[in-house]
């Protein structure tokens, strides 16, 4: 056995005296006091020898993780003070000076075609994720059976694309949300020349505009 690990368990007493308390992993996991600057090293012998150990240990006040770069109330009232790097790690946008999260498009077909064909609704949306510029993770489609219709989910690393469909009215609801660099109206042209609609209803709206009400 290590020297840190034998001495752990031999000083086991007088280590909780200090404020040290070492546990096995299936009890409670109580906090370490802070210890005084003179002591760090046996922190740190401490920190190797209790991951060997498999013993839970917490030090007050010890390190944190990253912290990401956030944009701040003053940030918000002045979009000038956000940098690109900024905008870019938290994939919100700056278009014709307007600093947002994405675009969301919530389309009505009416009049559409094809719309039981569960083959060709993924092929569709994987078609638009790549027209668009987007990221997929996983395409979840259910198909309604025997009376017909499609509901699903695109869901992309810059949000989603859904669908819901009655082909007994002709009649197809699509919801595309993209942030980041990504490019959804070539997504709806895709939905178009696939589903051929005869008319076409699109509310448009910027998510998470920054105003000097809002914090992120």
């Amino acid at each position: 056995m290590p020297f840190c690990e034998s001495w752990i368990i031999e000083n086991s007493v007088n280590l909780k005296k200090k404020g040290i308390y070492v546990y096995p992993i299936t009890a409670p996991r109580p906090r370490i006091n802070a210890l005084a600057t003179a002591q760090k090293p046996l922190i740190r012998c401490l920190q190797r020898s209790l991951a060997r150990m498999n013993i839970i240990k917490s030090l007050e006040g010890g390190l944190s993780p990253p912290v990401q770069p956030v944009i701040t109330a003053k940030d918000a009232s002045n979009p000038s003070n956000i940098s690109a790097d900024r905008i870019h790690d938290d994939h919100f946008v700056e278009r014709d000076g307007v600093i947002f999260a994405g675009t969301h498009l919530i389309i009505d077909f009416w009049g559409a075609m094809h719309l039981n064909a569960l083959i060709l609704m993924e092929r569709a949306l994987r078609e638009c994720v790549e027209k668009a510029g987007a990221t997929l993770l996983h395409i979840h489609l259910h198909h309604f059976e025997p009376a017909g219709g499609i509901s699903g989910v695109a869901v992309l690393a810059e949000s989603h694309i859904s669908v819901h469909t009655w082909p007994e009215r002709d009649f197809a609801a699509f919801d595309i949300f993209m942030c980041g660099d990504t490019r959804p109206q070539e997504a709806l042209e895709v939905l178009k020349r696939v589903f051929v609609p005869r008319r076409i209803d699109i509310f448009e709206k910027r998510r998470g505009m920054l105003n000097n009400e809002n914090l992120l």
